[in-house]
């Protein structure tokens, strides 16, 4: 589900069924506010979404600004727009996730050791640094299904012990095959290169643009920056998959271990009655804000200089702006224009989520 005043499937008014980007359209300074108009153009500059995973979704990067740019202008009905796409993914539940690289030791321990990968291996590599990483992920893409395949029934048959710290690759191989089939080489790039992160409800991470990425399960909270770019390279049928050169070319390689990837949340000043945390990316797109209430409390949140996507993910309670209350409940969605003061008193524990620039 998306939310949002992007075009392609854009929020509508629930009254009206005005599409959210012509009232923005039409609204924009009040709305958004000068300063936001400023930086990002007359429009909202993140699109939040929520997402329930139930088979793995496409192994992928989001091409930085600069290759965006020229992508949108030779063919811009592939590339929509000219800007990047780094995004947040905060899990609501058990949350699966393959996200940036492995420790680079022990991506090198693999393809060192184990027989059948060695082929993947530059002809001539006097170190293993981040270029033979990306040598390895091009020579696992540009493999026939067939040779892909037998890798994998060869790597099934080596024993655990030898994957080291590394064993769940054996136990996650088979859900990727039975979803994608053998042949697919993003069950190759996801579990030899990539962290495999297993996270609980409240836990996120941060994807640059740039960075690999591929949600395996899960129901979770996501926002990114304004922007529908994408290559995908696996978990997806062969005529969705983009150019292999232009993937790997495009490549980025930090983070590289597991917990670079995580997002952590810290105190925010926007809270009035200690009830809300924030998770504030690396970037200036977005922050969002996160609201636990039990049943009967309250908190109010500051207003903002610049539009805000107000979404409850459980609970239910009352919702109070600009003078109005409003029902919220799980799966309502409000859009709030800037400067508006929010406060939510909760009747059944009541969890929200407030995505907001500034």
């Amino acid at each position: 589900m998306w939310m949002g005043d992007y075009p392609i499937l854009p929020a509508k008014d629930l009254k009206t069924g005005e599409e959210l980007h012509k009232i923005v359209d039409e609204n924009k300074e009040k709305l958004l506010g000068k300063t936001c108009i400023e930086k990002f153009g007359g429009v909202v500059p993140f699109l939040p979404k929520i997402l329930s995973i139930a088979k793995a979704l496409p192994l992928q990067i989001h091409p930085n600004k600069q290759l965006s740019e020229r992508l949108h202008k030779e063919n811009p009905d592939k590339y929509p727009d000219p800007n990047h796409k780094p995004e947040i993914a905060i899990a609501l539940g058990p949350f699966e996730v393959f996200a940036g690289w492995k420790d680079q030791g022990d991506i090198q321990s693999l393809f060192g050791e184990l027989e059948p990968l060695k082929k993947y291996l530059p002809e001539q590599h006097s170190k293993f640094d981040n270029e033979t990483l990306k040598q390895i992920c091009l020579n696992i893409l540009k493999t026939s299904e067939q040779e892909t395949a037998k890798t994998q029934e060869e790597l099934a048959k080596i024993p655990k012990e030898k994957y080291g710290k590394q064993g769940y690759i054996l136990e996650v191989l088979p859900r990727l095959q039975r979803q994608y089939s053998k042949e697919d080489p993003g069950n190759l790039v996801t579990l030899l290169t990539m962290n495999f992160l297993q996270l609980s409800a409240g836990d996120a991470i941060y994807v640059p643009a740039d960075a690999p990425h591929a949600y395996l399960s899960g129901d979770i909270v996501e926002c990114m920056a304004r922007s529908n770019n994408v290559l995908n390279t696996g978990f997806c049928p062969r005529a969705d998959r983009d150019d292999i050169e232009l993937f790997t070319s495009a490549l980025t390689f930090g983070p590289h271990n597991a917990e670079e990837v995580k997002l952590g949340t810290r105190k925010t000043d926007k809270s009035k009655n200690g009830k809300t945390s924030e998770y504030a990316p690396p970037m200036s797109e977005f922050n969002m804000l996160k609201t636990s209430l039990k049943d009967g409390e309250k908190e109010a949140i500051n207003a903002v200089a610049g539009p805000s996507v107000v979404f409850a993910t459980s609970g239910s309670g009352k919702l109070i702006a600009d003078g109005q209350t409003h029902e919220i409940k799980e799966g309502y969605i409000f859009f709030v224009g800037q400067g508006v003061e929010v406060s939510y008193e909760a009747s059944k524990g009541l969890e929200v989520y407030q995505a907001y620039a500034e």
